[in-house]
């Protein structure tokens, strides 16, 4: 998916997504890059990325099938 009007695929500052929070259930959020949206697993929603900036509106948010929402991120332990 593209971000905007240069075609250029979106993308968000890891900074800001730890700073980011799904504003129903106010839990973490995954980047898709994809699809060039922030997840919510719990609301199951899609926040999009346009020109950079999340739009971080319920109104604005796509439902999330199950099949759709990325896997957990493996945590790496010793071994």
């Amino acid at each position: 998916m593209a971000d905007g009007r240069d075609g250029t695929k979106a993308s968000v500052d890891p900074k800001l997504l730890e700073l980011l929070a799904c504003p129903l259930t106010k839990g973490p959020l995954t980047w898709d890059p994809q699809r060039g949206e922030l997840i919510s697993r719990v609301a199951k929603l899609a926040y999009p990325v346009r020109d950079g900036i999340p739009i971080m509106l319920p109104s604005e948010a796509r439902t999330v099938l199950a099949e759709d929402v990325l896997p957990p991120p493996r945590l790496s332990g010793p071994g």
